[in-house]
């Protein structure tokens, strides 16, 4: 897929906003049984050379009322979103054979991340600085790795872990920016807040899905996926209003809440 496998983020985004376009308006048709992997040979996923990835434990400290500290801010948002490109663009190219609902719903994603992108790349460009000007780490794009195999441990530990705990700190870095001043940051993060709740909820929508065919429990069947995959438990507090939005139950979170933290 050639959006999945641009290293330019520019044409990254223009790829994946004409394949939703196209899908749209009827142009691209959605084949579930076809052979995706014609890609195997090419790098996943296309990035740029910048910015440098570097461990997340090794991520400097960020204040946001620093002009400096702002900026990296707004970059590692920028990073996450960029990855979520990537992370949506290669569930439609990695898991073959499923419903076509999945594949729309995937590529709709990969266009809102794009846009998420894209606003968040020209407010940095108007504070002066640039996507790749900070380093980053990669552990969004290290789970995809280790679920690549396995769609259940995918809808489990991506959207429904590492991208819903978005929906949990979204209202504090908010708040950070509009106390800084960046008006504009904060109304980009209301925008980000409002499209990952349905995100959220899509990788929601195929989890269960692949746990009933799976003949799992969707609660019991996360917890061994967690510790299989070393995912990190996500400690409290949540943000139960978008999380039920997004499709986690009442008792689900209550779980969450009382959970012990997973090792790994």
């Amino acid at each position: 897929m050639a959006a999945l496998t641009a290293p330019d983020p520019s044409r990254k985004v223009a790829l994946a906003l004409a394949l939703y376009a196209d899908l749209r308006n009827g142009s691209v048709y959605v084949d579930p049984a076809e052979d995706v992997q014609a890609a195997a040979g090419s790098t996943l996923p296309g990035r740029p050379d910048k910015p440098a990835l570097i461990p997340a434990q090794q991520m400097p400290r960020r204040n946001p009322r620093d002009p400096k500290g702002h900026a990296a801010l707004l970059h590692s948002i920028a990073h996450i979103e960029f990855n979520a490109i990537n992370l949506a663009l290669d569930a439609v190219w990695r898991f073959q054979n499923l419903p076509e609902e999945f594949y729309r719903d995937w590529i709709r994603v990969a266009a809102e991340e794009s846009e998420h992108f894209t606003l968040l790349r020209d407010h940095l460009h108007c504070i002066g600085t640039e996507y790749g000007d900070f380093p980053a780490h990669n552990g969004l794009w290290d789970m995809a790795e280790k679920t690549r195999a396995d769609l259940l441990a995918r809808m489990a530990l991506v959207p429904r872990t590492l991208e819903a705990r978005g929906l949990d700190v979204n209202p504090s870095i908010r708040a950070k920016l509009a106390a800084a001043g960046d008006v504009r940051g904060a109304e980009i993060l209301d925008r980000i807040l409002a499209d990952e709740i349905g995100h959220v909820a899509i990788g929601n929508r195929w989890y269960h899905w692949a746990c009933a065919r799976a003949g799992r429990t969707p609660i019991t069947a996360y917890d061994e996926l967690a510790a299989a995959f070393g995912a990190p438990r996500i400690k409290p507090p949540f943000n139960r209003d978008a999380r039920l939005q997004a499709g986690f139950s009442a008792a689900e979170l209550d779980w969450m809440e009382r959970a012990e933290p997973n090792p790994g």
